[in-house]
């Protein structure tokens, strides 16, 4: 799985000219799922995003988690993430998993977060999306799951 977390001020989903979700302070999460992904790497990047110290403490230093900062999660589906373009100008996208695989391992990725009691709103699968994103830092990291050990 491969993750885009940026720190955000707020940041909205609407689909076909509705808002389905928005969060104010927080973190928006575009996930991708690879081909050969599990639940393992699910729970690996859950646990590991919840954690992350990307908030600014009391000094005004990247020391503080989500949790710290009282802050929720958005997570949208990006399927593009894992779109190569070494080759040609059209990306290829062999690396991504097929719909029904990505989809089970998204909803085990939001159900993680939520046991470990944050708030998570969604963007919709499969769905063309608007997604406003107000970056706050900016502060933008990549996490993926490949090359870790299993928990």
């Amino acid at each position: 799985m491969r993750l885009v977390v940026q720190r955000v001020r707020r940041a909205a989903v609407t689909v076909d000219g509705r808002e389905i979700a928005s969060i104010g302070p927080g973190a928006v999460i575009l996930l991708g799922v690879a081909r050969g992904d599990t639940t393992f790497d699910a729970a690996f990047l859950a646990r590991k995003v919840a954690q992350l110290r990307i908030f600014d403490d009391r000094d005004g230093r990247l020391n503080a988690s989500i949790h710290d900062a009282g802050g929720e999660f958005l997570v949208v589906s990006q399927f593009t993430l894992y779109g190569d373009c070494r080759k040609g100008t059209r990306p290829s996208y062999v690396e991504a998993a097929p719909a029904d695989e990505a989809a089970a391992l998204y909803r085990e990725f939001i159900g993680r977060l939520r046991e470990l009691g944050y708030v998570v709103r969604e963007g919709e699968f499969r769905k063309r999306m608007l997604v406003e994103i107000h970056n706050d830092g900016p502060v933008t990291l990549i996490l993926e799951s490949r090359g870790r050990t299993r928990p």
